[in-house]
């Protein structure tokens, strides 16, 4: 393979920047983004092509994941490079004919993104030019209810993604959040969480000597502590106590 110059490559934004402003055609009407979604997380992601059965499989879980990820207050929002009446077509298909992983008769909702020119891909580095030139990767942004980017995951053309971990993170991002608090690896609702390292060493001896109620410390930087599951649930996905 060819290596391009490094000149070629889009530029993409980065977590923690403001998400690209831009203004689509959607199979949903238009949008104006992240505008129109201000005070609700999105995962906006792109996909490589219409009519191909990675992407197929992708949007039936998706859509069929919907309701979970709109009762964590998040948006989905899709795009590629193809054009309206395709995206319509392919989605009318999806429902009517196909069958994956015992899903079927599965409507998608959500947005889907005409992006013929590219602009919008480019603008957020979906175009990868050693993977195609002329499809998007299947590239994932999580934006937060303030339009901040707060995590990016790639993937190349012939990898569906996991979506239980795109759900996973929107979760761990939320916790983190709403209890200022980190998580561990392979970390999932009820298991412990990481607490901020100590600022100081009074509070790094005080841990280590047990003076903080309810932490495990295997060494002064090195913290947890128990984090339920029903309570993070009550946070994040707003539910009834």
């Amino acid at each position: 393979m060819e290596i391009l110059e490094e000149k070629e490559y889009a530029a993409m934004p980065r977590i923690g920047d403001l998400a690209p402003a831009f203004k689509a055609i959607t199979t949903q009407g238009e949008i104006n983004f992240p505008s129109d979604y201000k005070g609700n997380w999105v995962i906006f992601f792109s996909h490589p092509a219409d009519f191909t059965p990675v992407c197929t499989s992708e949007f039936m879980t998706f859509a069929s994941m919907e309701d979970k990820f709109e009762k964590a207050n998040c948006k989905l929002v899709g795009l590629s490079v193809d054009g309206l009446y395709s995206h319509i077509a392919w989605l009318r298909t999806i429902q009517e004919k196909i069958k994956f992983k015992g899903m079927e008769n599965i409507e998608v909702k959500f947005p889907l993104i005409e992006d013929i020119s590219m602009e919008i891909a480019k603008k957020y580095g979906m175009i990868q030019p050693n993977e195609d030139t002329t499809k998007a990767v299947r590239a994932v942004f999580f934006i937060d209810p303030t339009g901040i980017i707060r995590a990016i995951i790639y993937y190349p053309l012939s990898l569906g993604r996991n979506f239980d971990e795109l759900y996973r993170v929107l979760i761990g991002l939320k916790t983190s959040d709403e209890f200022d608090v980190a998580t561990p690896a392979d970390w999932v609702p009820g298991d412990h969480v990481i607490i901020p390292p100590a600022g100081s060493c009074g509070v790094a001896k005080g841990r280590m000597d047990g003076q903080e109620e309810g932490l495990d410390c295997k060494d002064w930087f090195f913290c947890t502590k128990e984090l339920d599951k029903k309570t993070i649930l009550e946070k994040v996905l707003r539910l009834e106590s």
